[in-house]
């Protein structure tokens, strides 16, 4: 049997393929969201085998290991690495039609230069083959990230964070950007009682202020942005089911009943916890505003949905799905208000769930800003859509409601430094896409001008977004 992935593959034509192989292929990678390893990256590890590498926190590889009825031991528990690959390899070939089939030979073939099919026959040689090459400097986390031609990655950090590794990284001089990007989520979790109030304790011994009230929270809240600001940081993210309701809670209310929960009062916290929510998110965005980063929303997950695998295996362990929340409303409630007030900054917004596709892409053009080159973005096709329908339908609904040559392109999201492959998954489809509609008459037959817009889509428009020349 021939292997699949040829030159050509997802390029339906040679007006794809010159507009993939002269535009795309080769522009670096600005990947501006990922949750990758900082500490990794600083100490350059080298990873023992393929199975930590790739297998490790992939929640992807996980969900359809257990839908193939694979015993946990052999996903999150205590078997052996190769053990736990082999039942990976045992999996692949049930794959057909799940982008997990195209990325799993995507990043063997991409990094390793392996052309064969995974499965149970040929699984122990190529987790040798692979295993074996990790051990190599040229396979090291900066390595990886070299050879996959890695301009620009986004970390996702906690507020409370160190930054140590990335300061490392900045005194190491190294080729590749790794940014630090600011998550504060944990702390909208006011009705999560002890767990809650240990995270504000700690983030008031890590910046010397003693929180007793909203305003001290801000300031110690503040103190962490301009540490971030200093390490590099550009851009903030928050994953949230939906933009939280203001309610009707005013501050004064919010301030009573977050004295409270400091007290060790709980009974309140989840009447307020909208409009704390809302009220902090504000306060960041002001924040965000004043040092010109850009801000992220990821919305539309409903997390952790398995309350009993849960209960056994611990939070975000591969339990998610798409919600069907209400969106508009509250979405735009928050970007008028930070707009009427002069504080709306660079903004990305993902979606989750299909249905609102066009939803998101509607509401970008509502608070575009003069002088600045596709200002609010309809983000990529994330999470459970970054598969070739979720990127064609969120590339359509951009295109047919924005502007998708202002379009900042695709990210990975990914926890693996194998992942990269993603990237070049996101540009064939691209380039096809563009050169069907130019083949059949749609657009201009002009590759000059259409490969400049693809250049622009899969690594200018980042750049310039991020403003990366000057961090």
């Amino acid at each position: 049997m021939s292997f699949f992935l040829k030159d050509n593959f997802i390029l339906e034509s040679d007006i794809a393929e010159q507009l993939y192989f002269n535009y795309a292929q080769n522009k670096p990678i600005i990947d501006y969201h990922s949750h990758l390893s900082p500490s990794a990256i600083a100490n350059d590890i080298n990873f023992e085998n393929i199975t930590q590498a790739w297998l490790k926190g992939d929640h992807y590889k996980w969900r359809a290991m257990r839908a193939l009825g694979i015993e946990e031991e052999y996903i999150t528990g205590a078997a052996s690495d190769y053990e736990k690959f082999s039942k990976w390899a045992q999996t692949v070939p049930h794959t057909l039609r799940n982008p997990l089939f195209h990325w799993t030979h995507m990043e063997l073939k991409n990094t390793f230069g392996i052309t064969e099919l995974l499965n149970q026959d040929t699984s122990r040689k190529i987790y040798d083959t692979t295993s074996e090459k990790l051990q190599s400097q040229s396979f090291s986390a900066k390595g990886l990230l070299s050879n996959f031609n890695v301009e620009m990655v986004g970390t996702t950090d906690d507020p409370i964070d160190s930054l140590e590794d990335h300061l490392k990284i900045r005194h190491d001089n190294s080729k590749v950007k790794v940014l630090p990007t600011f998550r504060p989520d944990k702390i909208f979790n006011i009705d999560y009682g002890n767990k809650f109030r240990n995270y504000v304790q700690k983030l008031g011994e890590l910046t010397n202020i003693t929180i007793t009230d909203l305003e001290s929270l801000l300031q110690a809240f503040k103190v962490r942005v301009d540490y971030f600001d200093k390490a590099g940081c550009v851009s903030s993210d928050h994953g949230l089911s939906a933009i939280p309701h203001k309610g009707k809670s005013g501050k004064s209310d919010i301030e009573k009943i977050f004295k409270e929960v400091l007290n060790g009062n709980d009974s309140k916290a989840p009447e307020i916890k909208e409009s704390f929510t809302y009220f902090m998110l504000v306060e960041f965005c002001k924040m965000y505003h004043q040092r010109g980063w850009v801000q992220q929303f990821h919305l539309g997950a409903l997390r952790n949905s398995n309350a009993y695998k849960v209960s056994v295996l611990g939070r975000d362990t591969g339990f998610d799905s798409v919600g069907d929340y209400k969106q508009a409303e509250t979405l735009s409630l928050l970007l008028n208000e930070l707009e009427t007030n002069n504080k709306l900054s660079k903004t990305i917004l993902y979606n989750l769930n299909p249905a609102d596709n066009t939803l998101f892409a509607t509401m970008t053009g509502n608070f575009q800003g003069e002088g600045i080159r596709g200002k609010i973005q309809y983000g990529s096709g994330w999470w459970f859509l970054d598969q070739l329908d979720g990127m064609t339908n969120q590339i359509n609904a951009l295109s047919n409601q924005g502007l998708i040559s202002t379009f900042i392109g695709m990210l990975t999201d990914s926890r693996s430094f194998l992942s990269y492959s993603r990237h070049e998954y996101f540009r064939r489809l691209l380039c096809n896409l563009f050169a069907e509609d130019m083949r059949k008459g749609y657009l201009p037959n002009d590759i000059i001008w259409i490969g400049s817009v693809i250049s622009d889509i899969c690594y200018y428009n980042a750049k310039k977004y991020f403003n990366l020349n000057q961090s």
